[in-house]
């Protein structure tokens, strides 16, 4: 009895993780969306465009922001790549000049 109820533990426990687990994209990303940019809040801003999120069935947009730069700095933008037939986002950074 034991081991059945340690079995059905662990067989439940496998199925919420593998229900957790977010698979990458086979479809690409649509064109990005045309936003407004509101006023620059500072000198030492740059502004860090949206993009497409993959939430493991669709698609949702992450609006962009203003971003306030470190010194000696740039944005790298985020942007979607295609390997092995699915869809892969490589995350915006930044970079030593």
């Amino acid at each position: 009895m034991r081991i059945s109820a340690g079995l059905l533990i662990l067989a439940f426990m496998l199925l919420i993780v593998g229900g957790c687990m977010v698979s990458s994209p086979s479809t690409a990303p649509p064109n990005p969306k045309k936003e407004i940019k509101p006023l620059k809040p500072g000198p030492h801003f740059v502004w860090i465009f949206g993009h497409w999120k993959w939430n493991g069935s669709r698609y949702i947009w992450i609006s962009g922001h203003w971003a306030k730069n470190p010194a000696g700095k740039k944005w790298v933008t985020g942007h979607w790549v295609k390997r092995r037939g699915r869809w892969i986002y490589i995350k915006g950074h930044w970079r030593r000049h």
